[in-house]
């Protein structure tokens, strides 16, 4: 059975983008570092489990700031949650990419079917807290970075309520500490 898991790079106040939609800082890329091509083997386990995931769910906002990840997402099909129809480089340039207007319970069920038995990667503070509200998000992996940005979007900005937590990994790098999370329900 698929597994939907949340993978968030985040700073240690909270923050996964400055408020002008850089990723963490003035290049845009400071959150991303740690996950440079050339990195280590721990780095490596992590590009592995991306590669294996068999779906990406996201929102609209996230989906189109990446532009749709150019309609595959490392030959991915991506499912995009939102309430309008999709604008025409995702409707006629990215095969790979389902817009859901009804909500996401059901765009996670349509995810974890194309996963096929493997991971959903979850993109975007929105849709993991309404996937969080909803009780469809089944874990959440972290990649602490050791920056306090001070502004920007917030990850769990906004909860339905307070929600446990059952750690299930930790890997301290340099550069991050990656944390894994099981949500319970």
């Amino acid at each position: 059975m698929s597994t939907a898991v949340l993978d968030m790079s985040m700073s240690l106040d909270g923050y996964i983008s400055t408020p002008d939609d850089f990723l963490g800082g003035d290049d845009g890329e400071r959150l991303h570092k740690w996950a440079a091509p050339e990195s280590d083997e721990v780095t490596q386990q992590f590009v592995t489990e991306w590669n294996s995931a068999g779906a990406v769910l996201t929102g609209r906002r996230t989906a189109e700031l990446m532009d749709h990840w150019g309609g595959s997402h490392g030959g991915m099909p991506i499912f995009v949650v939102s309430h309008r129809p999709p604008g025409p480089a995702a409707r006629w340039g990215y095969p790979l990419v389902t817009y859901v207007t009804d909500g996401i319970v059901s765009a996670m069920a349509q995810a974890k079917a194309a996963a096929e038995g493997r991971d959903v990667q979850v993109r975007g503070a929105n849709v993991a807290q309404r996937a969080l509200e909803a009780g469809v998000l089944d874990e959440i992996q972290i990649h602490q970075i050791p920056v306090l940005l001070g502004r920007g979007h917030r990850l769990f900005e906004l909860l339905p309520a307070e929600i446990e937590l059952e750690l299930l990994r930790v890997i301290d790098t340099p550069a991050a500490t990656h944390l894994r999370y099981r949500v319970h329900r």
